[in-house]
């Protein structure tokens, strides 16, 4: 078993990009689910309000992020300092100390879609420890976990029911393992990636259940029926929640600094 696909999204619910490799910090995947669209209410926004999301790419720079909408109109956001305002915001039940990314992040986004929103960051002093019994872990803006694994052999699963085959981003996983059976990872203990830095071993916390973003293509944020039809047929957990995927805390928190590179070897028990 190997890695063979690392993601990461910069901005929560914006456009992702595959990459070749995957830094760690103590939150997860660094330029990960770092930055976060907050509304009037400080509450958190996602693609199951605002669809048009999906249609803006976020690119991280050496200075901040670049905000860029389907015809290459874009802005540049610097990371917020210690001089920013700080806002109190919720992830669902968390509330989290925020940096807003000021005034013209917030009148950019609110045009592009059409509603009043802010963008804030990670700062210094932002904390969210996992819920019990992970309170020692600590998460990013990301729903659940640090990170979410999905195997390839079940997205193959998956697409090989489907009359039109989906890509992975419409889960928007960090890492992608190749080398097992379909869906696999549901009966995952820990997981362990060697990484040139030395084994990292990751405990499986919960299997993820999804919510309606599978269903909105992830470039335009149209809504289609598939593939969640097909996976109720079939991922239909006795709570009646539909699972894809596995996520992820570590098994030690310390460790920090290390990459995940594309190839890596992975071992479960």
């Amino acid at each position: 078993m190997e890695i063979s696909a690392l993601y990461h999204f910069p901005v929560k619910s914006l456009q992702g990009h595959q990459c070749k490799s995957l830094p760690l910090d103590q939150f997860g995947a660094i330029n990960d689910r770092r930055w976060m669209l907050v509304n009037d209410d400080n509450q958190f926004v996602t693609q199951r309000r605002l669809r048009a999301m999906a249609q803006l790419k976020a690119t991280v720079t050496d200075k901040g992020v670049r905000l860029e909408n389907a015809e290459g109109e874009h802005i540049e956001v610097r990371q917020p300092g210690t001089e920013a305002e700080r806002r109190t915001v919720r992830v669902w039940d968390d509330e989290v100390t925020a940096r807003d990314a000021g005034d013209d992040a917030a009148h950019w986004l609110s045009e592009q879609l059409q509603t009043p929103l802010r963008l804030v960051a990670m700062g210094s002093e932002f904390s969210r420890p996992l819920s019990a019994p992970r309170s020692d872990r600590q998460v990013s803006f990301a729903d659940a976990a640090p990170l979410l694994v999905i195997s390839q052999a079940s997205l193959d699963d998956l697409n090989s029911r489907l009359a039109e085959p989906v890509s992975m981003l419409r889960f928007r996983p960090n890492l992608v393992v190749s080398g097992c059976q379909p869906f696999a990872e549901d009966r995952w203990k820990t997981l362990t990636i060697h990484t040139h830095d030395g084994p990292l071993v990751f405990d499986c916390t919960h299997p993820c259940a999804r919510c309606g973003i599978p269903g909105l293509h992830p470039f335009t944020g149209r809504a289609h029926k598939e593939p969640l039809r097909t996976l109720t047929s079939y991922r239909r957990g006795e709570d009646g929640q539909i699972y894809f995927g596995m996520n992820l805390a570590p098994a030690s928190a310390e460790q920090n600094q290390a990459t995940i590179h594309l190839g890596d070897r992975v071992e479960v028990r």
